[in-house]
């Protein structure tokens, strides 16, 4: 709680692990320890993570999503209401009901933030369907106000290259929208280092740290949700991408010394609240870019 009242509610429409701190599990639990609370729908429902190997998967049918998603919305707390997190969907179907979904709760709920987070690969390329991923793109990243795809995400909804700087970052995100984005393990500008880059209107800003080898599962689900919370406590895009990049590599690097695959979010609650550590941030010229 803040001085003029409860912070927003956050709609988390992703994945859910019983182990683990994946999806809805790192998103609900980095931003009610921020004092957000969070109203999480489940895409699917996993034993673990997907990465340890084949497990059971629950998926709701598609007219109990949208029925759903409809009781929200006929809620009569739905005034609680400040932001969308969409992030994985387990069908097209999913995403076209849940960008239906946006659409309703904005006109209902004007000045709402959608925060996209399109979760469709990493450097192996697709996860998902092509099917959900373009579904994803077109339902859900068009008409978000901020989105969080890392590097091999910005490539694919770009249909580009694998950009390989700052400045082929940049080009690809503009190519994407939305107005607001951050691309997640985009390419550093000091040797040994990788780099959340934030692209806004009014110029580009990057978040460099240390890079860490094998690091647990989870910090782009983390990194989305920390990024959110700050920006619906009036953190301004550049202040909320600094400690969100420091929450998250301070919990990534404190799971990884522990030799965990999963982030251990309940023992690193600190580094969610006030991260020790530090990332260096620095206002950058990119194409397109108007620079205050």
């Amino acid at each position: 709680m803040t001085a003029r009242g409860p912070l927003p509610a956050i709609v988390s429409i992703s994945s859910h692990v019983a182990r683990g701190a994946v999806g809805n599990r790192a998103v609900v639990f980095a931003c009610q320890t921020l004092g957000l609370p969070v109203w999480a729908v489940n895409t699917v429902s996993l034993p673990f993570h997907p990465g340890h190997g084949p497990s059971t998967r629950i998926e709701p049918e598609p007219e109990q999503f949208s029925a759903f998603l409809a009781d929200l919305l006929d809620s009569p707390w739905l005034g609680e209401v400040g932001a969308v997190l969409t992030g994985y969907m387990g069908s097209a179907g999913q995403a076209e009901a849940t960008g239906r979904f946006v659409a309703e709760l904005r006109r209902r709920r004007p000045g709402l933030i959608h925060l996209c987070d399109p979760i469709v690969g990493d450097a192996g390329g697709l996860y998902v369907g092509a099917d959900v991923a373009a579904a994803i793109r077109d339902h859900l990243l068009a008409g978000a106000d901020w989105a969080t795809p890392n590097l091999h995400e910005l490539a694919w909804l770009a249909g580009g290259p694998l950009p390989g700087d700052l400045a082929a970052t940049a080009e690809l995100a503009r190519r994407v929208g939305p107005p607001r984005l951050v691309v997640t393990s985009a390419p550093a500008l000091m040797r040994g280092r990788i780099a959340n880059l934030l692209i806004e209107p009014e110029g580009a800003v990057v978040a460099e740290h240390p890079r860490l080898d094998g690091p647990p599962n989870g910090p782009g689900d983390l990194f989305a949700a920390l990024l959110l919370a700050r920006l619906l406590a009036g953190e301004a895009g550049p202040r909320a991408l600094e400690r969100a990049s420091a929450s998250v590599f301070e919990c990534v690097a404190r799971a990884a010394r522990r030799g965990s695959g999963e982030l251990m979010l309940a023992a690193d609650r600190g580094a969610i609240v006030q991260p020790s550590a530090s990332v260096h941030l620095r206002r950058v010229v990119v194409p397109g870019a108007l620079v205050r």
